[in-house]
């Protein structure tokens, strides 16, 4: 696969911080922002990942946009007896196009495995849609051994998805997460790279992009551009400037 096959990537997920008011109104914002802009998108993918509740009021305002809309969880079968689950099948009929997966906090809340979110990988892929999977070490320390512990997660994701569907690997050091710095870009690059080498991901045919979030904000891609094709971001992108000013440094950095 070349660099040229990937187009950068930049989004937000708004976790459980909004109300559904809020995320109207942050909606409605980012899209009146991109609007100034629409060259922006041309050559950049941008995503917002909202609480279920507000996903298909989201998808109603970015109809006609290039915004895709993403979910921050779903089941790993598409229909049956799971109570309280959210079906791959019923968010890909409401336009739903990215399913955040495996985030640190779903682990460790909710005790979710690599096996779980490769699970729940393989159905949203299985329905059409993109799975963002989130990965990254839970104790910061050496390159080798961060890569070590990544290199299951993402094995086990690989191994579960269609080959030719297209994934995309968020980059988590766990222990960055809601820090006051992200990691160093030094070490980000590396282990970025290293991943991007590993044999499940060379030898796909499917697109596997990789983003980095922990602490991301802007200034960050500009250092961090040789390893990843983007950046997803929290808590900071929850003002809708900020993350405008994050998209315009990723789709021009």
């Amino acid at each position: 696969m070349t660099t040229h096959s990937r187009r950068r990537l930049v989004g937000v997920s708004t976790k459980m911080y909004f109300s559904a008011a809020r995320t109207r109104d942050y909606v409605q914002q980012v899209k009146e922002l991109l609007s100034a802009s629409p060259q922006l998108l041309d050559g950049i993918d941008v995503f917002i990942i909202p609480d279920h509740i507000t996903l298909t009021s989201a998808i109603a305002q970015l109809e006609g946009t290039k915004v895709l809309i993403g979910a921050q969880d779903a089941f790993y079968e598409s229909a049956g007896a799971y109570t309280g689950e959210v079906s791959p099948a019923v968010l890909a009929e409401v336009g739903c196009r990215i399913v955040e997966l495996g985030h640190a906090e779903r682990r460790r809340i909710f005790g979710e495995t690599d096996d779980d979110a490769a699970r729940k990988a393989a159905a949203a892929a299985q329905n059409g849609m993109i799975p963002l999977v989130c990965i990254g070490e839970r104790m910061q320390g050496e390159v080798t051994l961060a890569v070590d512990e990544c290199r299951v997660q993402v094995e086990s994701v690989m191994a579960a998805v269609p080959d030719a569907a297209e994934v995309i690997l968020a980059y988590e050091p766990v222990w960055a997460i809601g820090a006051a710095q992200p990691a160093a870009a030094e070490y980000v690059v590396d282990v970025a790279k290293r991943l991007r080498a590993l044999d499940c991901v060379q030898k796909r045919k499917g697109v596997t992009r990789l983003l980095y979030g922990g602490s991301a904000g802007p200034g960050l891609f500009e250092k961090l551009k040789t390893g990843v094709d983007g950046l997803f971001l929290g808590r900071f992108a929850h003002d809708p400037s900020q993350f405008y000013k994050t998209i315009e440094e990723v789709g021009t950095a």
